[in-house]
């Protein structure tokens, strides 16, 4: 019998559990055709949320969990879910409900008929904000325009994928990562699901505009040097110029006896440099500090327990 597991990362999500596991018990019940599994990653929450788990675990033994010792953030969270899933499939999704659970028994039939990657495309984004959706969409052209493979837009974490692609993504190990990026980069074969995304049932997002502008640069500096080559094309640019606007005062001052307004023009070419060289140290920085973090090896995240058993050594 094959067996499906369902990764959900967790953090500070006691208030939606309940619901959430009423609503997977619903779908795993009316599919007794595989085996089940329902994977939590507990990610350091400071509310019940691991109890609850617990006691789920304690009562239904399709449920187990991991317990990371600190919050690692979500993208490490599900590399540890990764590791751990024992299904011959893997179902990823929030803990909020805003990925509706319906849907996986859909998924499930498309990966029977040989699809390895069965995602599903956002038609609405609830309530977010004018701004946020927005932001959203430009970020995703950015990345798809500047990337060499193909850039899914309004797609997220939700999605079921083949044991091939889990093995696949096991193998990147990266510490700073963007997995929606990933779930691209590896390729396999793919099917489109068009769903509306709900707002969540209870609690509170944990992610605000800064959390979202961090993805946004993890996004863009793991899978593209585009920002290194628009800096580059700027600063040749700024070069010619500088050497035309040279050449016009010059000539100006030698053919019409016009005398050059210095300092107000010599203050404003250097704030103007200035920042040009300050946006350009500031992209490089991003990716020496991408390499500095990686090269010191570390684990991407670390385990302190999981299905009660605690784990003293870590990947």
């Amino acid at each position: 019998m094959k067996k499906i597991s369902i990764l959900i990362p967790c953090y500070n999500e006691e208030a939606s559990l309940p619901l959430l596991y009423t609503e997977l018990v619903k779908v795993m019940d009316s599919c007794k055709s595989y085996d089940w599994e329902v994977l939590f990653i507990n990610d350091g929450s400071c509310d019940n949320t691991l109890s609850l788990i617990k006691k789920l675990r304690q009562n239904d033994v399709r449920v187990s969990y991991i317990d990371l010792s600190r919050n690692f953030g979500k993208e490490n969270a599900m590399l540890a879910g990764f590791d751990y899933v024992t299904g011959d499939c893997m179902v990823i999704m929030d803990a909020d409900l805003q990925d509706p659970p319906s849907l996986i028994l859909e998924m499930v039939k498309y990966w029977e008929e040989g699809y390895e990657d069965v995602y599903a495309k956002r038609n609405d984004r609830g309530k977010e904000s004018w701004l946020r959706k927005n932001l959203s969409l430009l970020f995703y052209k950015i990345l798809k325009h500047s990337s060499r493979f193909d850039v899914l837009t309004n797609v997220g974490d939700f999605r079921l994928l083949d044991r091939s692609c889990i093995e696949a993504l096991k193998k990147l190990r990266e510490s700073e990562r963007y997995t929606k990026g990933m779930f691209c980069w590896i390729g396999f074969k793919k099917k489109e699901i068009i769903f509306n995304r709900g707002d969540r049932v209870a609690g509170k997002s944990n992610w605000n505009y800064w959390n979202l502008f961090n993805l946004a640069i993890e996004g863009i500096t793991s899978f593209t040097t585009i920002p290194l080559r628009i800096s580059t094309l700027l600063g040749f640019a700024i070069a010619f110029l500088s050497l035309a606007l040279m050449l016009f005062y010059f000539f100006k001052a030698i053919i019409w006896g016009d005398p050059i307004q210095g300092f107000p023009t010599l203050v404003v070419l250097i704030l103007f440099l200035g920042g040009i060289q300050l946006l350009s140290i500031g992209i490089l920085g991003e990716y020496l500090g991408r390499v500095f973090n990686e090269s010191k090896h570390r684990p991407v995240y670390i385990v302190r327990e999981y299905n009660y058993e605690k784990i003293y050594s870590n990947i």
